[in-house]
């Protein structure tokens, strides 16, 4: 399995040299779907959204596809997923994005697809592959999901915890010294890292790839 986990996307060279690396293409021979669910629950000023969308723009794809696969049928998305290269998750609300992968049926299929594909994520779109979204971080350090009181399962890809945008001013309490006191008790490796980092995960060998800062916990 082929993952780049990241907090903003193809944010740097780095970062993009690094999925073409992953798909083995030339990116004029590289198809790409982008799926936006994670976005729908987001409020608010969605630049990030477009920024992300020019991002891959400029990178000269065959085809760039968005599929939201909680607006259109699996008769829809499905054929999108099969017949593109890369499953671009974007970022938004992680609880909203994983429900629509297990309501979609998309969680069952989707570690067959990524036999033959590379799994990008988007902050939301990296943390659903986690074993579970960690409401406790969730709800102290990027003061969302507050009424919430179940843990959701992730996907379970990775056997660590994913934390975008590290010293964003977007989120406060994003700072080095909150995360550690937040997470003292968790015995699981976390990963922090800022939008211009990113993790490259094949067969559960990890990299990571940064033109910004990232630290790691345990």
């Amino acid at each position: 399995m082929k993952l780049l986990l990241t907090s903003a996307g193809l944010a740097n060279k780095s970062i993009t040299n690094t999925l073409f690396d992953l798909v083995g293409k030339k990116p004029e021979d590289t198809t790409i779907v982008v799926i936006p669910t994670a976005s729908n629950l987001a409020l608010g000023d969605k630049d990030w959204f477009i920024n992300d969308l020019i991002n891959l723009q400029k990178q000269n794809f065959k085809s760039i596809e968005i599929t939201d696969i909680s607006a259109v049928d699996e008769s829809i998305w499905r054929p999108s997923l099969e017949g593109a290269d890369v499953l671009f998750f974007e970022g938004g609300n992680s609880y909203h994005l994983m429900e629509w992968l297990n309501k979609s049926g998309l969680t069952k299929m989707l570690s067959e697809l990524l036999k033959t594909k590379v799994y990008v994520g988007v902050s939301a779109g990296s943390m659903v592959t986690n074993k579970n979204l960690a409401l406790n971080i969730s709800q102290i350090i990027y003061d969302e999901d507050l009424d919430r009181k179940v843990e959701l399962n992730g996907l379970n890809y990775v056997d660590f915890y994913f934390l975008p945008h590290l010293n964003s001013p977007d989120f406060i309490n994003l700072k080095e010294n909150i995360i550690r006191e937040t997470v003292k008790d968790m015995s699981e490796k976390i990963y922090a890292l800022d939008d211009n980092s990113a993790l490259k995960i094949v067969d559960s060998k990890i990299e990571i790839v940064s033109e910004g800062k990232w630290f790691e916990i345990n």
